[in-house]
């Protein structure tokens, strides 16, 4: 097995358009994928639970007509390894020649890989996305981008500079309502953004738990030095496996699992890039179960131009894990209306009318109602199954891979969701408001 170093080499000459002996994924492999009608050969980076019951079955809606196949998985831990072998040759989803990886080394050390599926843990994600990129694969990677701004900004890097297809697992952008939504908009119909609320609750104790494989997985069968990658090097802690959405620096929690996606219909809208500022807070008021992470969070984004502070919006953010009243909730407030991204409805409602404005010398401002088109309310529960939204975004990765057209949720749009986390992590962390420094890129804690 080559050495990891010179196998970056080598892909570096791939790219370059040198021919490279003994080395498949050259620039004819690179030639091969861009629109031809060869087989994609996909590995599968973290046998998750996201992963076998929602992206298997989201890819494997289009593997058929896209002429994609899995044919490999890469997990540190030797029970994921066979678990994957075993679910996918059960549905007939495995490559007749499917292999296991014990590391990312090893599976991106193969010559029969052409683009990856990450679905590890939250912080894992941006760094495993680097090694795919400098190793000349394509990548689809579930979010959060980054759980740091300093990771987010090395995958952010070494995806532009190694011009790969990556998709963020921001499905919202492949989604038909959504997309109606930005284009009425960003069309001027809408009026400009005043403010946006949004929540996402649900009453699961169970939620990011899983007492039985703590109970069950062994230190021998896994590599804890290599799952911690770039965060401290602490004692063997199977929760902090298995259940490290509880625990921060692993994962913020709330910000990455769930905020990640609609803080990214924020960007999306209005076209900005980043919040300007965010005060947050949040504590562990209901599931005392040694978790550090907040099962309750709020934050509050201040939104508009960096160069114009008359301009822009707020947004108010709100979730919590014990009771589910409300639900998944999505707001967009203009001085005419709302967008309803729940029911997928424009409607009047709160607009200014004709009393109030008349009294101010004004004309009243009411949107006319209207209809998004649809794909159903959004499922907030922990097994969402093959869901429209992801399929779809699988679908658009697949076609984008072909094509090496940027796909709807491109490396850039998953920095971005990852300052807006980060921010708001922060805020929560320090009891401090959290700008954005435009001018040095980077945080600042007031």
């Amino acid at each position: 097995m080559e050495n990891r170093r010179e196998f970056i080499k080598k892909s570096a000459l791939a790219g370059l358009g040198m021919a490279v002996p003994g080395m498949s994924f050259s620039a004819s492999s690179y030639a091969r994928i861009v629109g031809a009608n060869e087989r994609v050969r996909v590995g599968i980076i973290g046998f998750s639970d996201r992963f076998r019951q929602s992206l298997a079955p989201s890819f494997m809606n289009h593997a058929k007509d896209m002429n994609f196949a899995f044919v490999g998985v890469s997990d540190i831990w030797s029970r994921r390894r066979d678990e994957a072998d075993a679910f996918l040759k059960g549905k007939g989803w495995n490559d007749s020649n499917f292999f296991k990886a014990r590391n990312n080394d090893e599976l991106l050390e193969r010559k029969d890989i052409d683009a990856v599926i990450i679905s590890t843990a939250d912080f894992q994600h941006a760094l495993h996305c680097v090694d795919a990129v400098e190793s000349g694969r394509d990548v689809y990677v579930e979010k959060p981008f980054a759980e740091s701004l300093e990771d987010a900004r090395k995958a952010l890097k070494a995806v532009e500079k190694s011009k790969k297809i990556v998709q963020v697992g921001s499905q919202r952008r492949s989604a038909p309502n959504y997309h109606a939504a930005n284009e009425f908009i960003r069309s001027g119909k809408f009026g400009d953004i005043s403010m946006v609320e949004m929540t996402w609750n649900v009453n699961q104790p169970g939620r990011w738990r899983r007492p039985k494989l703590v109970a069950e997985i062994r230190k021998e069968d896994t590599d804890w030095n290599r799952y911690l990658l770039n965060r401290p090097k602490v004692e063997w802690d199977p929760r902090k496996y298995l259940e490290y959405r509880l625990f921060y620096p692993y994962s913020s929690g709330i910000p990455g699992q769930w905020m990640s996606h609609q803080i990214d219909t924020v960007h999306w809208f209005s076209g900005l890039e980043h919040p300007r500022s965010v005060v947050a807070n949040g504590g562990v008021y209901v599931w005392k179960d040694g978790r550090v992470n907040p099962d309750t969070f709020t934050a509050v984004f201040d939104y508009g131009p960096d160069n114009d502070k008359a301009k822009g919006f707020q947004v108010l953010y709100s979730s919590r894990m014990h009771n589910e009243a409300g639900g998944t909730k999505e707001y967009y407030y203009s001085n005419g209306g709302m967008i309803n991204l729940d029911t997928n409805k424009i409607t009047s409602e709160g607009g200014l009318k004709e009393w109030a404005a008349k009294e101010m010398g004004m004309k009243p401002n009411l949107l006319a109602d209207t209809e998004l088109k649809s794909m159903g309310k959004m499922e907030t529960s922990a097994n969402t199954g093959s869901d429209p939204m992801t399929s779809l975004h699988m679908r658009n990765w697949m076609e984008c891979v072909r094509s090496r057209q940027e796909p709807n949720a491109p490396a850039r749009a998953g920095f971005n969701h990852s300052v807006a986390n980060i921010m708001a992590t922060m805020a929560q962390h320090t009891g401090k408001r959290v700008t954005w420094d435009g001018t040095k890129q980077d945080v600042v804690v007031s």
